[in-house]
């Protein structure tokens, strides 16, 4: 156990310490993730003039949360593992004593850990800006949501992951990432939250991955009733069903990889 905490401490080290290098471009990549502050300002103007049963403020606490969230679960792995397979830099990971993907899952953390300043001046400035909509979560709720965050972290990076298997067989992985996210974009709750659509539609909506990628925890921030339990239930079949798909796209994919002599 200990040789696995030094490993896990020495990948997260190093590639904090190369994050820090381009923490000005991270600071661009947390700004780029602003549409849900416009959407907030257009879902506010909506609601004083129409009945969604969310009022203005709970738009403005929604659409904020569904803009923390979104820092701290996006996800790119399908754009370096199709790179090192294409370019057969994965032949060198395969040297090393450890799983790969340790390496993305060590980058990633790594990223959201440098976001977490700048994180902290995106609220002071949406407080400082938005004044009437300063709401202080409580201690259940923030605990609650940060464990939502992290289940919804692992859920897209299994999914997006599994995704990126295909990269043995296809040169352009990333195009079936392209089309999940059109899907991602309109049912995770980042164009409006489930609460506005009709019945039926949300009722089939909340048996596919996409609520609980952005909606779920984004809700429990907001403080929007929720089922904590029954979410993750569904949360945790998902991420068994793509681990179980992932690591059989890796073995197969394995083989086809040495195969092709790269």
């Amino acid at each position: 156990m200990k040789w696995l905490s030094k490993k896990a401490t020495a990948l997260l080290v190093a590639y904090y310490a190369h994050m820090l290098e381009y923490r000005a471009e991270i600071f661009l990549w947390a700004l780029s993730g602003s549409l849900p502050i416009i959407l907030m300002g257009v879902w506010i103007k909506a609601a004083q003039t129409s009945d969604f049963g969310l009022n203005s403020t709970d738009f403005a606490h929604y659409f904020f949360s569904v803009f923390l969230v979104r820092q701290f679960t996006t996800i790119w792995v399908i754009w370096e593992f199709e790179k090192e397979v294409v370019e057969g830099k994965l032949s060198f990971r395969l040297l090393q004593p450890i799983d790969p993907v340790w390496h993305h899952v060590a980058r990633h953390l790594a990223e959201k850990m440098t976001r977490i300043p700048f994180v902290i001046l995106f609220c002071a400035l949406f407080f400082l800006l938005y004044p009437d909509a300063v709401w202080l979560p409580t201690w259940q709720s923030l605990s609650l949501c940060i464990t939502a965050i992290v289940m919804a972290f692992i859920l897209r990076f299994l999914i997006q992951y599994t995704f990126a298997m295909f990269a043995f067989w296809t040169e352009r992985a990333t195009a079936i990432q392209q089309f999940w996210y059109l899907f991602y974009l309109f049912l995770s709750g980042m164009i409006a939250p489930l609460e506005v659509f009709p019945e039926n539609v949300r009722a089939i909506i909340e048996w596919t991955p996409f609520p609980y990628l952005m909606h779920f925890p984004a809700a429990i921030l907001a403080g929007i009733p929720i089922d904590f339990i029954h979410s993750s239930l569904i949360m945790l079949g998902w991420s068994l069903f793509f681990f179980i798909t992932n690591r059989w796209l890796w073995r197969k994919g394995l083989k086809h990889y040495s195969g092709m002599g790269a």
